[in-house]
């Protein structure tokens, strides 16, 4: 019997993301229960079986609503079912000492818990169900909120979770190229239950608003094939973000603790810019509240200084600029 469409191209794209893996390999699949993840399970498990690969299904337990441990259970069953060599499941605690919102607080917490179970596990690879919908979504909403081309790139297909496990570890996304329809289709068609999380119906989350109203309406607008149209954007500006943001790490490891503003003022704006911002989140400042404008400020010490005493940056932190040098100091402290 032929293999349904929706099957095969997911199961292509995890064979292409599992493609470098050595036998008795370990790869860690992150599983919420829904259909993205358990279609991304399924096809790990198949293809890993194919590749002699030890294929782990991890649950992480946010303990954000009343059900959540059942719903963790009742995800490790269905992963054993399929075929799973383990499953795990891994409560975690969600603070938000960042302010990052409580959807930030989630996704920290849940990649740390990963990253940590996937090395005690001695796990190469963690493959994560994010699809081309999330994608678009992603840029969609850096769009909107004015954040740059590091948003509007998007979701990376691979990283390393942190400078530590560079070389060690990989979180990889193989259904970028993939639709979520066609996660839903696979699951289907493969009769895998699945889980709804209650949280992508409630309105009160930018994402959902994007996905329940904002694409369809530019669906119905612009024709179909929007979701494809801004996955694929996403992919050309992040093979210049990425390049961009090597070129300013290299530069900024370069000048020191104090930032010379005369050498800075010699960079292009992009590289000039990355580095300020580079140096502020080096600093303390806080990721998710350091914005474009910040950033500009920041840039104002270098290019357009006329005497300004401080710029006061999330964290709380103040950059400071004394003669040629740009530093930065707790904003409680007396510049």
């Amino acid at each position: 019997m032929a293999l349904h469409p929706a099957v095969a191209v997911v199961r292509r794209g995890v064979r292409a993301a599992l493609a470098d893996l050595d036998p008795a390999d370990t790869v860690v699949v992150a599983v919420s229960g829904g259909p993205d993840s358990m279609a991304l399970a399924s096809a790990a498990i198949f293809e890993g079986r194919k590749r002699s690969l030890r294929v782990i299904g991890a649950t992480v337990d946010h303990a954000l609503q009343l059900d959540s441990a059942e719903v963790a259970a009742a995800t490790a069953e269905r992963l054993a079912a399929l075929g799973a060599d383990e499953t795990a499941t891994i409560a975690v605690r969600v603070d938000d000492p960042d302010r990052a919102g409580p959807e930030g607080a989630a996704r920290r917490a849940r990649y740390a818990a990963l990253e940590q179970y996937a090395a005690h596990a001695g796990a190469r690879v963690v493959l994560l169900g994010h699809t081309r919908d999330d994608q678009a979504e992603t840029v969609l909403l850096g769009l909107a909120r004015g954040s740059g081309p590091r948003s509007i790139a998007g979701m990376r297909r691979s990283f390393a979770p942190t400078a530590g496990a560079a070389g060690a570890l990989t979180f990889r996304r193989p259904l970028l190229d993939v639709s979520r329809d066609d996660t839903v289709t696979a699951c289907q068609v493969e009769g895998i239950e699945v889980w709804h999380d209650p949280h992508n119906d409630d309105p009160g989350y930018a994402r959902v608003r994007v996905r329940r109203t904002v694409l369809p309406v530019l669906e119905e607008q612009l024709g179909p094939g929007i979701a494809h149209t801004l996955a694929r954007t996403a992919d050309q500006v992040r093979a210049d973000t990425e390049l961009l943001d090597a070129i300013a790490e290299s530069e900024w490891r370069g000048l020191g603790e104090a930032l010379p503003a005369g050498v800075l003022a010699g960079f292009p704006d992009a590289i000039r810019t990355r580095i300020l911002r580079l140096a502020a989140l080096a600093a303390g400042a806080i990721a998710a509240e350091l914005t474009y404008e910040h950033v500009r400020a920041l840039d104002g010490l270098v290019t357009g200084w006329r005497g300004q005493r401080w710029i006061d940056l999330p964290g709380p932190l103040r950059a400071v600029r004394t003669g040629d040098a740009i530093a930065f100091q707790p904003a409680l402290s007396d510049p």
